[in-house]
């Protein structure tokens, strides 16, 4: 069995510690605040054994040196943003296996929000750590990459399991919740799930994790082939991927 520790960090962003309890390994899904990963090891006890880095944004990537430091852990970060990523002990890419003690992890390349990023999966646990590029009822801006690189990403996250908890890196829910219900009003699942959303928010609880199986129902970005979005969209006859660029264009001017 697994164990994970969410650690609100910096302004809305979330961290992660996985724990093997069997090895008493541990590793930080990205570092976006070492003081607050290292006050949450001291109080559970841990020592860190890894951070896995899903890209080089400083929100994700900024307290490595720190951490390293402070545990003389070891960074696995994706080969593709190595030119910003510095001093990784192992550069890794899609279909590469990583693991806390003997419990594996998928590594799935996805960019879109950067050209590098990749996402860890722990299938047999039906766990996804996805970073930036899907959150709950949205997804990463896309800063480096385009939808035709995005697109194929998201549709590697809608083939997991549906009963996957999906981990992502950021509290956007109850803005990305205003928007979906923009391009997705008649939506009986989205609008029900809109009102739990608020009430966890008014009681500040988090909304992560989330089942992937949700996210599938309700999520206008994994949705770009559902025909009520189309036809709000006045986009019928586009494709998944014209479909899907046009409500991540909405969303930046949301």
């Amino acid at each position: 069995m697994l164990e994970v520790v969410q650690i609100p960090c910096l302004s809305d962003n979330y961290g992660f510690l996985v724990h093997d309890p069997a090895s008493g390994q541990t590793i930080s899904i990205d570092s976006p605040d070492a003081d607050a990963i290292t006050r949450m090891l001291e109080t559970k006890g841990w020592s860190l054994t890894a951070i896995w880095n899903t890209h080089h944004h400083f929100d994700h990537a900024g307290g490595n040196a720190a951490l390293v430091a402070r545990w003389n852990c070891q960074v696995i970060a994706p080969k593709g943003d190595a030119k910003y990523i510095q001093n990784a002990d192992r550069w890794v890419e899609d279909g590469d296996e990583v693991f806390v003690g003997t419990i594996k992890a998928r590594v799935l390349h996805t960019p879109g929000h950067t050209m590098g990023h990749v996402i860890y999966v722990f299938d047999q646990q039906r766990k996804a750590f996805v970073g930036d590029t899907l959150f709950a009822l949205g997804c990463g801006r896309l800063f480096e990459g385009d939808a035709s690189n995005m697109w194929p990403s998201l549709q590697k996250i809608r083939d997991l399991s549906p009963q996957t908890l999906i981990y992502c890196a950021h509290e956007y829910t109850a803005d990305n919740l205003r928007f979906a219900l923009s391009v997705d009003p008649e939506n009986q699942q989205l609008l029900e799930r809109g009102a739990a959303i608020r009430q966890a928010r008014e009681k500040d609880q988090p909304t992560v994790p989330f089942l992937l199986e949700t996210d599938l129902q309700t999520n206008p970005f994994l949705r770009p082939d559902a025909p009520a979005i189309r036809a709000k969209l006045e986009m019928q006859g586009a494709s998944d991927v014209e479909v899907f660029a046009e409500i991540r264009r909405r969303k930046d001017g949301f």
